[in-house]
């Protein structure tokens, strides 16, 4: 399994970016989730969205402000982030679930792409 994410970069805070993981067919049942990581930090998990986007998770640091989709015709799952902080600095990467239905937790995924740092700074 080939993860591809991007859409990456730097923004202003309050600004706005959609992220892109270009999964593949053979992801198409699988639950797909993003996380994000710092240097120093562990990684965190930021949401996810089942295999056919009928169910979607989000940690509380970014709900309300990003949105989890996926076109299962392209085999692409998207990140749409808005109303950036400073602390949504990060490279941000995609995987797959093991599960139909995405989760929180990295043990749940057993494929990561490489990641798009996403840097926000005036």
């Amino acid at each position: 399994v080939q993860l591809q994410a991007s859409g990456g970069g730097v923004v202003e805070p309050g600004g706005s970016l959609r992220l892109s993981c270009a999964a593949g067919r053979t992801s198409s049942n699988n639950g797909i989730g993003w996380f994000r990581q710092t240097p120093g930090k562990e990684r965190e998990f930021v949401a996810s969205i089942s295999w056919n986007g009928g169910a979607t998770y989000y940690a509380e640091s970014v709900k309300g402000r990003f949105t989890i989709s996926r076109d299962r015709v392209k085999n692409t799952v998207y990140l749409q982030m808005n109303s950036l902080k400073p602390e949504d600095t990060a490279v941000y990467v995609c995987a797959v679930s093991r599960y139909a239905t995405g989760g929180s937790q990295a043990a749940q995924y057993n494929y990561w792409g490489q990641g798009t740092l996403v840097t926000v700074s005036s």
